[in-house]
């Protein structure tokens, strides 16, 4: 990629893909950090947009490649 930006992810949206990481379902992450199923599907999607990624295991892979997680 020519134009490498920096990508800051936030505590929640990192908490999130690393239980993405594990294979949690959004509902049981909900569980665990005990918010709503759409709070999580939120952070996620920041994070797949900030990380310019279209799946959550794309944006897991990026995150881990990127140091984020």
């Amino acid at each position: 990629m020519a134009d490498e930006k920096e990508v800051a992810l936030s505590a929640r949206e990192r908490q999130c893909l690393r239980w993405v990481e594990e294979g949690k379902s959004s509902w049981a992450i909900g569980v665990i950090l005990k918010v709503s199923e759409n709070t999580v599907n939120f952070h996620i999607k920041n994070a797949m947009r900030k990380l310019e990624t279209s799946s959550r295991t794309q944006c897991v892979v990026k995150a881990r490649r990127e140091g984020l997680i």
